[in-house]
């Protein structure tokens, strides 16, 4: 077995979670938000030029589910508001439960 460094509540190698996302570019300020029908928003500051949005997402996943950025990963949606992002080293549980404590 490799040494991996474990981060705070992950008891080992998790499966990757896929998640789908609507992001808002140019808003007043950076927060997760439901949607009807339990969708995912994000509304981000960034502008949608250059990739900013997109890194401005990468860094707001990565600090909201204490991760390091390199394991959120963008992998469709480059130019679209509708985006699918990939995470490891977090439990499927863990990452619903860290995205819905900002809900109550």
């Amino acid at each position: 077995m490799s040494p991996k460094k474990s981060l705070p509540g992950n008891k080992g190698p998790e499966s990757p979670v896929s998640l789908s996302i609507r992001i808002q570019p140019r808003a007043s300020k950076n927060e997760l938000v439901r949607m009807a029908g339990g969708g995912l928003k994000i509304r981000l500051t960034a502008p949608p030029v250059d990739g900013a949005a997109n890194e401005a997402l990468v860094k707001f996943l990565a600090h909201t589910l204490s991760i390091p950025r390199s394991h959120v990963e963008l992998v469709s949606g480059h130019t679209s508001r509708e985006k699918v992002v990939r995470i490891t080293g977090i439990s499927n549980a863990e990452v619903k439960r860290l995205l819905n404590s900002g809900d109550e």
